[in-house]
């Protein structure tokens, strides 16, 4: 079975570099370069650096339509676009989803489940339908989401298990999602904010939801900075690593030193 791959982000990348090393992949579909950074200078996206680092045909519409996609098999994750109905009829697409569905349907799964206190999450397999991750299921596994553990730490054991999963799913009967559905939209400044007269626990959980590669932001000593690491301590939130405006990550300690 001919198979592409396509993928955007940090978690597309991953899971891409898994199946890769499992069979053959004919290329990467995946969004086009975008400016980026202080210079603006368009830069990859990450799934387009992991094919080319594992020299993986790529390929980069402005829009997912009007393609002819030559193979049999699509895996989407992390995409970042809608499919138009068009594609969906040339190819079987599965869709590697971050979390237990219907829970956190949309872009963001793995930071709300966190930022809502969740102990637990998964990694779906679906067949990819025009409305969004609504598609039936062909295979799931859960684990649990640890006190300490940040968004990164979940996307790398969900990207784990996504090749098992998806080769589970080739071979299933997929069945309908149940259970009450839940939306995970896109993370927004206002997510971002932290409001320190909020209990302890749930800083913790948007603190940790939103690092390492988004950040929670915060005032302490009235100065602006980005908080990326904490922990909970006899029910007492300790911040542990921030990074002051136009400045690099540190410990707090380093960043009350330079108070003084």
């Amino acid at each position: 079975m001919k198979a592409a791959v396509a993928a955007t982000g940090k978690f597309g990348a991953d899971v891409l570099a898994e199946l890769a090393a499992r069979r053959e992949i004919e290329y990467v579909l995946t969004r086009p370069d975008r400016p980026k950074g202080r210079g603006r200078k368009p830069l990859p996206p990450p799934a387009k650096e992991m094919a080319q680092r594992l020299e993986i045909p790529v390929r980069q519409p402005e829009r997912p339509a009007g393609l002819d996609l030559r193979v049999e098999l699509v895996v989407l994750v992390d995409y970042g676009a809608l499919i138009p109905a068009e594609l969906l009829e040339q190819a079987e697409w599965l869709n590697v989803h971050p979390s237990l569905l219907p829970r956190w349907r949309g872009a963001a799964p793995v930071e709300r489940a966190i930022m809502a206190g969740d102990r637990e999450t998964g990694v779906s397999i679906i067949r990819l339908v025009e409305e969004l991750d609504a598609g039936p299921i062909g295979a799931v596994a859960s684990f649990p989401i640890e006190l300490e553990d940040d968004a990164g730490a979940v996307y790398d054991r969900a990207a784990d298990l996504a090749p098992d999963l998806l080769e589970e799913a080739i071979a299933a009967e997929f069945r309908p999602q149940a259970g009450e559905v839940t939306y995970a939209e896109k993370i927004g400044p206002e997510d971002r904010l932290l409001d320190w007269s909020r209990p302890p626990e749930q800083l913790h959980d948007r603190i940790r939801a939103l690092s390492p590669h988004i950040g929670a932001r915060g005032e302490l000593h009235g100065r602006a900075v980005i908080v990326w690491r904490s922990r909970l301590d006899d029910e007492r939130l300790e911040i542990l690593e921030v990074q002051p405006e136009g400045g690099r990550r540190m410990t707090l300690d380093e960043f009350e030193r330079g108070l003084r």
